[in-house]
């Protein structure tokens, strides 16, 4: 008689730590979707405001109403 033993009892799955925000131009206030971590300056498409500046990591807003999308 052999026991066999549950080695994956909990396996975790990772949950990225990125994620899409809409926001908000501050000058024009249309509502714009911008990924949290971009690798490019991100600009406003109807008044060409900076929304979102690129860093080593998380982006720089620069807008408001930020909501975090699902």
């Amino acid at each position: 008689m052999t026991i066999k033993s549950n080695k994956k009892k909990h396996i975790l799955i990772p949950e990225p730590r990125s994620n899409f925000l809409s926001v908000k131009c501050k000058q024009c206030s249309k509502e714009n979707i911008v990924f949290s971590h971009t690798t490019i300056d991100i600009k406003c498409k109807s008044c060409n405001a900076i929304i979102a500046e690129r860093t080593g990591s998380r982006a720089k807003l620069f807008s408001e109403g930020i909501e975090i999308l699902d």
